[in-house]
């Protein structure tokens, strides 16, 4: 009868615990609630973010605790006490770990989120990659202290798993030395912000040019005017020289137009109509350089330089601007009794 009594006790003790915790993560479930409600009633982001990460291992912890201390009680009542004892020790302290790997793992991805949406209601430039690149250098540093600990936890040696993981490093690196190169590559893009998706590069180095479409930790993918892609290793990018025509501030007309010799008195007048007609076009930027010289003495014709820097940026738009420039010389030159040469030859024949 007193074995079923003390039976009747530890049970009831467990089953108590058990209730308390359920109750106390009920209760932390609706404060966890009522905060998230708060927070977003504010126009601050980070309360948003910290109460996304600490509310669910919050309550996986109180599970944690809990149930370690029921299966204390469980095991106090068998013959195998002190083996059992440990282990629970371990279970609970390598469950708090987790607990706080996951917080801090929660943390990082939502102040990642957060400071995105701040820069976004800012109405300032947002670079979605370096955010995502140095929270995912936060997320790996955060599972490896996590896993180092936890060995440590079950009695494992840290300093030989170091050891051993510097060995291996060493021997890694000579085996994998393009993938880590392609690895810091990316890391280098995504810190040097040399380009970003959606951006237009080329190079004069290879044959490569187009759009960004994704920077990974490889590779980097390219979509062409052709619209094939491109999968360019990101060390390659460590070696060659990159252009970014998307980060330029104006477009530059450039053209060398003839005349005819009979025309050549004429000049004067059809440069000095062109350059007037630049200064005042409304979609050539007056602010920077503007050329409409005579250059030199060709086989055929006369030749005067034009060169002008649009305000567009767009290729379609600078075209049309291109366009109604050459329409507007090629009156000016017609305006002054004048003609556009082409190749021509001249015969001189003597009377002998």
């Amino acid at each position: 009868m007193s074995y079923l009594e003390s039976l009747d006790s530890w049970i009831l003790q467990i089953f108590a615990i058990v209730l308390f915790v359920a109750t106390i993560n009920l209760l932390v479930r609706f404060v966890a609630r009522q905060f998230i409600a708060r927070a977003k009633k504010t126009n601050n982001v980070w309360d948003d973010a910290f109460a996304q990460s600490v509310f669910r291992p919050i309550r996986l912890g109180i599970w944690i605790l809990g149930l370690s201390l029921a299966a204390q009680i469980a095991i106090s009542h068998t013959n195998t006490q002190d083996r059992l004892y440990e282990l629970i020790t371990q279970l609970r302290e390598a469950g708090v770990i987790v607990v706080i790997a996951w917080f801090l793992l929660l943390l990082v991805k939502n102040f990642q989120n957060a400071l995105i949406e701040k820069r976004v209601k800012e109405n300032a430039e947002v670079d979605k990659d370096t955010y995502e690149a140095i929270s995912k250098l936060l997320r790996i540093s955060i599972f490896v202290t996590g896993g180092l600990v936890l060995l440590q936890t079950f009695g494992f040696s840290i300093t030989g798993a170091l050891a051993f993981g510097g060995v291996g490093g060493i021997a890694i690196g000579f085996a994998a030395k393009d993938l880590l190169a392609n690895i810091f590559g990316g890391l280098m893009i995504h810190l040097d912000r040399p380009f970003s998706v959606g951006h237009w590069i080329r190079s004069p180095d290879r044959d490569i040019e187009g759009f960004v479409e994704s920077i990974g930790w490889r590779q980097t993918k390219i979509r062409s005017f052709r619209k094939n892609i491109f999968f360019v290793p990101n060390g390659l990018f460590m070696n060659i020289i990159v252009e970014n025509p998307t980060m330029m501030t104006h477009r530059k007309i450039r053209e060398i137009i003839g005349i005819r010799y009979d025309d050549f008195n004429k000049m004067p007048e059809i440069v000095s109509d062109v350059r007037n007609m630049l200064d005042q076009h409304k979609d050539i930027d007056s602010d920077q350089t503007i050329i409409a010289n005579f250059t030199a003495f060709n086989d055929s014709s006369v030749d005067f330089l034009v060169t002008a820097y649009t305000k567009t940026l767009g290729w379609p738009e600078y075209n049309k601007i291109k366009q109604d420039v050459l329409f507007k010389i090629g009156q000016l030159i017609e305006k002054n009794n004048a003609e556009v040469a082409f190749p021509t030859t001249k015969v001189y024949m003597t009377n002998d």
